[in-house]
């Protein structure tokens, strides 16, 4: 079974600037909670491997990433293929008439475990979306704060 996750934020940066802070991967976890990120194959673009590892402690999981499409300034698709979390992800960014972006990051997960995966969904799922918005919010004052 495959679940679904979005988060949604305005930042007041054009979707140029919004585009280069999600693309640096490395400087992902500044704003992405409890996370450290690096590029492992590739030089960032299409085709390359990123690896986050979230969680402290003996108490994390390593999300492996392989960045599938760029379109600057607008979108970024990745697909996890790692053990824990499998499936596609996409940041979107829209313009706007007063300049800032609409961000939009979604995620559509392969559940892990059978039915007990599929049971479990419902009790995950609040977590992670708020875990999506908490991202995106400190993606928001990182980039509204710094010079991309």
């Amino acid at each position: 079974m495959t679940a679904q996750v979005t988060a949604r934020t305005t930042i007041r940066a054009t979707p140029e600037r919004v585009y280069a802070a999600l693309v640096d991967w490395e400087s992902q976890g500044t704003w992405i909670p409890l996370t450290t990120v690096r590029v492992t194959e590739g030089d960032g673009g299409v085709g390359s491997i990123v690896e986050a590892v979230t969680g402290l402690g003996p108490a994390r999981f390593v999300d492996v990433m392989r960045v599938e499409e760029l379109k600057p300034p607008y979108s970024i698709r990745v697909l996890h293929v790692g053990k824990v979390v499998r499936g596609p992800g996409e940041f979107r960014c829209v313009r706007r008439a007063d300049g800032a972006t609409d961000l939009e990051w979604r995620e559509w997960l392969e559940l892990p475990g059978g039915r007990a995966g599929q049971l479990g969904w419902p009790l995950v799922r609040p977590g992670a979306a708020a875990s999506l918005r908490w991202g995106l919010r400190r993606l928001a004052r990182h980039v509204e704060t710094s010079s991309w």
